[in-house]
């Protein structure tokens, strides 16, 4: 038996209401530039309108003019999307809850998660988003999922209950002292003064 080694989020379809409020939402809220618009090919009733994140995959909607928004609260039983994550950067993330109230939307307000920062709202359909924003940048030619791996393996050895920046802060130094060279024999940590 051999794995189907996947590469990577290809798309993420939404079920949408009506065409103008998905437009309004993706691309007039979070910026995602609307890129592609064509008929869903299995529901002739369904539009299709393709999103752009801001990393190239695609955030899709299916689209149907006799459906409305209903800000209730999507399902959170076994099997269903609890709620979608979108990266901001640090000068952002600390304009996100003044630019929601400015729209009278209501949010969580910050939330440390230890590893990153999180705002949460739903969008006109009650589907939970949440705006997040890294604590730390994975050196040159990592990714924040490789120092998510070794700041959990430093917080379990460390007995902590969960990550927190000194861990991130040592996985950074770690990962860097593997990837990149030195002339020096002995890299360990120096009091120079």
């Amino acid at each position: 038996m051999r794995k189907i080694q996947v590469l990577g989020v290809h798309h993420i379809t939404i079920m949408g209401a009506d065409r103008q409020t998905s437009i309004d939402f993706w691309e007039g809220l979070l910026g995602m530039p609307f890129i592609f618009d064509q008929p869903n090919l299995d529901d002739p009733d369904e539009g299709h309108l393709y999103f752009d994140p801001g990393d190239g995959r695609l955030i899709t909607i299916f689209t149907n003019e006799d459906r409305t928004a209903d800000p209730g609260r999507t399902p959170t039983d076994a099997g269903c999307v609890h709620h979608l994550a979108f990266e901001v950067d640090r000068a952002m993330f600390s304009q996100v809850p003044g630019r929601l109230e400015a729209r009278g939307i209501g949010h969580s307000g910050v939330k440390d998660r230890g590893f990153m920062d999180s705002i949460y709202f739903k969008d006109p359909l009650g589907l939970l988003i949440e705006l997040a924003c890294y604590k730390f940048i994975p050196p040159r030619g990592s990714s924040h999922a490789e120092v998510m791996l070794e700041a959990h393996k430093l917080r379990v050895a460390a007995g902590d209950a969960a990550i927190g920046e000194v861990h991130l802060a040592d996985a950074v130094e770690l990962i860097v002292e593997r990837s990149q060279a030195s002339l020096s024999a002995d890299r360990t940590a120096k009091h120079p003064y």
